[in-house]
């Protein structure tokens, strides 16, 4: 066994050149920097399942399973089709992403902690006041397709001007406030509700807003309940509830 792959690994190494190793590392870079970008998103569910179908057709070949084969074929016969009209949205985001500045990328480690110390403490006085919040942090992709309405703004992030947006006076106090690049970049914005059948019944608008985003795309999101006065992060379709200022703290330096 090892010496065919030795054997075979001459036999590469003696028809590459430089030219198709570069080829290569460029190709393999293309792809890692899409799968960055489709992280935490329905692509990557939408991939597995054609890599379960490919596995079968895999088999079906392997196995003589002509019906099975057949079926399978057809599909991936016209494959460029099919990819282009699952991910046509995705391949849009994905292309608009490239050099584009990501959430850490755009602020050195003090600021990074600056702006999440801002927005614990402002989550955590809201929480104290029993005062709703919908917090949405943009990651990689960017959310600019899911989010509806919302006034435009790129204001520095603070407590205080957090705070300001959810009090009950404020007129955008209803819709979520969307970070962008370490800056407030949208507020009064209509996120969509997650249609997860199995989401508890007993959660409540922001909660199920801030599941529906985090379904879509790889964004971050904190809710303060109204009700409860508790704090909750929603990412990747999944919420963690009743969360102190330290066990925030610790989510959002992991997953910023």
């Amino acid at each position: 066994m090892f010496d065919f792959i030795q054997e075979y690994w001459t036999v590469i190494s003696q028809n590459l050149g430089w030219s198709d190793l570069f080829d290569i590392a460029v190709v393999a870079f293309l792809i890692f920097q899409l799968l960055q970008l489709m992280r935490g998103t329905r692509a990557i569910q939408t991939l597995s399942g054609l890599a379960i179908l490919f596995i079968f057709y895999w088999l079906s070949d392997r196995f003589e399973l002509l019906t099975l084969r057949a079926v399978l074929g057809s599909v991936f016969d016209n494959w460029i089709l099919i990819l282009i009209l699952l991910f046509h949205q995705d391949i849009r985001r994905a292309l608009s992403q490239f050099g584009r500045a990501s959430f850490i990328s755009t602020s050195n480690k003090s600021q990074q902690s600056q702006i999440i110390e801002e927005i614990i403490r402002s989550c955590v006085s809201l929480a104290g006041k029993k005062i709703g919040a919908l917090i949405v942090i943009e990651r990689e992709a960017d959310i600019g397709e899911f989010v509806e309405a919302g006034v435009e703004l790129d204001c520095v992030l603070s407590k205080e001007a957090i705070t300001s947006f959810f009090l009950p006076v404020s007129p955008l106090h209803d819709g979520a406030l969307l970070v962008r690049n370490g800056r407030i970049a949208l507020a009064g914005c209509f996120l969509p509700l997650s249609l997860n059948p199995l989401v508890s019944k007993a959660l409540g608008t922001r909660h199920r807003a801030a599941l529906g985003i985090t379904e879509e795309t790889d964004s971050l999101c904190i809710v303060v309940s109204e009700e409860k006065g508790t704090i909750s992060v929603a990412a990747s379709g999944k919420i963690t509830h009743d969360l102190d200022a330290a066990q925030l703290r610790r989510m959002l330096t992991e997953m910023l």
